[in-house]
């Protein structure tokens, strides 16, 4: 899962004094919110990096056509307990086989880290008053899950239980190694 800095992140909002700019300036790295975006897509240069902003409330499949022109697809979760942008993230990435990054941004907070990872995230911006380091923890608090997901799709009855055991236990005995001789 990638971190986003927002102040050391490529990606750039064009903003105005009063919001979003009507015509915003063609240059790479854009993220457009996705009013923005429908306003430019005809005219906007083909190769250019671009993203765009998709509010949990709007279809996912408004942006499915546009997708190959678009490296980076941020869902926004207005509050933590609203998930329709996990349903949007899974839809980008199964159904419409969205290979950018799919970026959760807003309320999002560390105990959501574990569902974002098996829904297609894999790069979050955490609200301001949560930590990465407890972000990264939460990430491995679940070492499998019984339903089919994202990362692995088959269900834990159809796939070799004992290779998923072995690979726990080899990742624990690496993250052990790491204390050896600290006498903690």
């Amino acid at each position: 899962m990638k971190f986003i800095d927002t102040h050391h992140d490529t990606w750039h909002q064009a903003v105005g004094e009063d919001g979003p700019m009507q015509q915003p300036p063609v240059r790479a790295n854009l993220l457009l919110t996705l009013e923005q975006w429908h306003a430019v897509r005809e005219s906007w240069p083909a190769g250019l990096p671009t993203g765009v902003i998709v509010p949990n409330t709007v279809d996912i499949e408004t942006v499915a056509p546009d997708l190959p022109r678009l490296q980076l697809v941020a869902l926004q979760f207005p509050k933590w307990i609203d998930g329709r942008a996990y349903s949007q993230a899974r839809l980008l990435r199964s159904r419409y086989r969205f290979g950018g990054e799919v970026r959760a941004t807003g309320d999002v907070v560390v105990d959501m880290m574990p569902l974002l990872a098996r829904t297609g995230f894999d790069a979050v911006q955490l609200r301001h008053d949560q930590r990465q380091s407890s972000a990264e923890r939460a990430l491995n608090f679940f070492p499998g899950h019984y339903q089919g997901d994202l990362l692995q799709p088959q269900p834990a009855f159809a796939r070799d239980l004992s290779a998923d055991l072995a690979a726990q236990a080899a990742r624990k005995a690496q993250e052990a190694e790491q204390f050896v001789g600290q006498g903690i």
